[in-house]
């Protein structure tokens, strides 16, 4: 898999963070997601312009005693399922606000 891969959160969500935690919502499938203390870094930090493996690195990696191939691997399938349910929109590119608005199925 290509680490240079960005994510963006979806503009058909809501979200809110409380605490540790993020409580997201799914306007399309009317679903409630709770996101732990790790994952609401990843989710703060999906802004379509940073690649994932920074994100791992810089946020997850300096914060916790992981090794960067092993929270690359796990940040890589915990946005593959959100990506699954339509909670954000992945690429190989850069995402702005109007491609993560295309990628909505």
């Amino acid at each position: 898999m290509n680490s240079k891969q960005y994510v963006a959160r979806s503009a058909t969500i809501a979200a809110r963070v409380l605490g540790d935690e993020t409580m997201v919502v799914s306007a399309v499938k009317s679903t409630l997601f709770t996101l732990d203390e790790v994952a609401t870094i990843i989710w703060e930090a999906a802004d379509g312009a940073t690649p994932l493996d920074d994100i791992v690195a810089h946020k997850i990696c300096t914060l916790y005693n992981v090794a960067p191939e092993i929270a690359l691997n796990d940040a890589q399938r915990f946005v593959e399922g959100l990506a699954e349910q339509g909670l954000v929109v992945l690429s190989d590119r850069p995402i702005t606000p109007i491609t993560a608005l295309e990628g909505i199925k």
